[in-house]
């Protein structure tokens, strides 16, 4: 399933709408990356949106050396 197990950011739907304004469903899915993070001293995979590495990076949550 296309989904953040952080920050639940999940698939997105609407059109596609070409020049000749013909509409055709479209899907947006995050960008899911799966990182080993350290909580509570245990290593735990996450499959986590690139969006929520960022911010973690910027609170100093999740270092470079902390995932794999």
């Amino acid at each position: 399933m296309q989904k953040c197990e952080l920050t639940g950011k999940g698939k997105q739907y609407g059109s596609n709408i070409s020049f000749s304004q013909r509409h055709t469903k479209k899907v947006w899915k995050p960008n899911l990356q799966n990182k080993t993070v350290i909580v509570d001293g245990k290593k735990v995979k996450l499959k986590i949106s690139t969006q929520a590495i960022r911010t973690l990076r910027k609170k100093g949550l999740l270092n470079a050396e902390a995932t794999a």
